[in-house]
């Protein structure tokens, strides 16, 4: 079992089709791919003398090489760590130290930094994917694909670090072979006529849906940006047919937020596969309205990749479901190769409407950490995967996030959960993003604080909001205070810092 039998058993099937494109050239077909991949495999093991488990780095923008350094290394049978190109140098830095990677590929932009972040690493080697060093690793003798076992290592895939150091979550073949069988049956079916645009950093989500993508020979797009640009997402709309594209919930506002996508052609957009955070129900029926059925929501991690439930495109589309807003609400029912259950602090499962802590257990999820017991020992109890988030089953599978365990605010003993907050702030008009913290509070432990961008050129009035709220929600959930800003901060995948705005709460 060897995931980098995707590429091959496609360059078999279609050796013709076009496999990537920068922007509106085809720069490779799979054929290429497939030998290209070989090759670099080759020069990893022969020329730089890489055994099997060990670890590759890859530190790069969005880039046609990303996908060749990816099967490159799991055809040699190594263990490929991807790392998000935004990181600062100490970051890299412990990451490249603590994952043990030896050689680690990069593009021009994150070569100066990856310099600096190695400094002290005598054995890691540096190699730009633009360099006549990475040219000679291509023109080694192709070597056949290593045999791996199911358990060897795949993807050492870092957490985001938002909070403390981040941990490496280890992802075996078997793992990333689930995640990709169940992908058609759970949400979306893929063909040879589909494009995979990867607007999304690569070394996250985007990086993962490469996977089903070219098991099934489709193309792989990367906008010449490297990066999400919505007039340039509508451009590429223009060109590629049965586009698909992996998008933060923050990215699919702004892309139904820009004037290129409301006044353009989106008919050969056909997928947007939407997680990471919350999808909030009003931008969920914008997106619909002006999109049209072509959502599918997510709810994973990187422990367990890719998929715990999904909400699929006829769920989003049956407004004749009296239920229908409660489910545009929720992550959709569980894979269906998962156990997924919400338990009490005791690790009881609880009955539907009842709100606990999501577990998970399948061969999606993760090994463990990455030489780190304490943690894994944590997550991982009795074959459960302890997701730290809140939720609730309803009667009929559906599940309904409702933050995260640290995130729930509790005030006067009474549990307030950021997001049914947030969805009445954002039914105003003018609200184009909203976050709920907790602030500490002399009497009642907590109180409710909401952070609100406004959409360019408008603006909402506290009084405004504080109706909205008496008008939807128990009058202890409104926020005690009302702070307007101009932008909300951000991790590099789009999810919200909440860690900072409760920081920013002392200033």
């Amino acid at each position: 079992m060897n995931i980098a039998s995707f590429l091959s058993n496609s360059a078999t099937t279609w050796a013709d089709r076009p496999a990537l494109a920068i922007g509106s050239k085809i720069v490779q077909t799979y054929a290429e791919h497939d030998a290209e991949a070989a090759q670099l495999a080759g020069g990893l093991t022969v020329k730089l003398g890489l055994n099997p488990g060990d670890r590759v780095g890859i530190a790069m923008k969005n880039n046609p090489a990303y996908s060749t350094v990816l099967f490159a290394a799991w055809h040699a049978g190594l263990a490929a760590v991807p790392m998000n190109a935004k990181l600062h140098a100490r970051e890299f830095n412990y990451i490249l130290e603590d994952a043990g990677i030896t050689v680690c590929f990069v593009t021009d932009d994150l070569a100066p930094v990856i310099a600096e972040a190695a400094a002290d690493l005598k054995k890691l080697k540096i190699i730009n994917v633009d360099s006549v060093n990475f040219a000679e690793l291509l023109q080694a003798e192709p070597i056949e694909m290593a045999d791996t076992e199911p358990d060897d290592l795949a993807w050492l895939f870092y957490t985001s670090g938002t909070t403390g150091r981040p941990k490496g979550a280890m992802l075996s073949h078997r793992n990333l072979m689930a995640m990709t069988e169940t992908y058609y049956g759970d949400v979306d079916q893929v063909t040879a006529e589909d494009s995979l645009l990867h607007a999304a950093p690569m070394s996250h989500g985007s990086g993962l849906y490469i996977l089903p993508y070219v098991a099934k020979g489709a193309l792989q797009i990367i906008p010449e940006s490297g990066g999400f640009d919505p007039a340039e997402i509508a451009g590429l709309l223009q060109i590629y047919r049965n586009v698909g594209a992996f998008f933060a919930p923050t990215m699919v506002t702004r892309l139904i937020n820009a004037p290129a996508i409301i006044e353009g052609d989106t008919d050969n957009l056909k997928t947007i596969i939407y997680g990471g955070g919350p999808m909030y129900v009003e931008d969920c029926l914008k997106a619909l309205d002006l999109l049209g059925p072509k959502l599918v929501q997510i709810y994973g991690q990187g422990e367990a990749p890719m998929t715990i439930t999904a909400l699929s495109r006829a769920a989003h589309s049956a407004i004749d479901d009296p239920r229908y807003l409660d489910k545009l609400a929720s992550v959709g029912t569980a894979r269906t190769d998962l156990d997924v259950q919400v338990v009490d602090g005791n690790g009881a499962p609880l009955s539907p409407g009842e709100i606990g802590e999501v577990c998970v257990r399948g061969e999606v999820v993760m090994q463990g950490y990455w030489r780190n017991d304490e943690a894994t020992n944590e997550s991982l109890r009795s074959g459960w995967l302890h997701t730290g988030d809140m939720g609730a089953f309803d009667e009929e599978g559906f599940l309904t996030l409702k933050d995260r365990s640290k995130d729930v605010i509790i005030s006067g003993g009474s549990n307030i959960y950021p997001r049914e907050v947030e969805e009445v702030l954002l039914q105003h008009d003018n609200v184009l993003e909203a976050s709920i913290i907790g602030r500490p509070h002399p009497d009642w432990g907590e109180e409710v604080v909401a952070f609100i961008v406004c959409a360019p050129g408008s603006e909402a009035k506290e009084s405004e909001m504080d109706q909205l709220c008496l008008d939807n929600i128990a009058r202890f959930k409104r926020p005690k205070e009302y702070r307007f800003v101009d932008e909300l901060p951000k991790n590099n995948y789009g999810k919200i810092l909440k860690t900072k705005l409760r920081a920013s709460l002392d200033c």
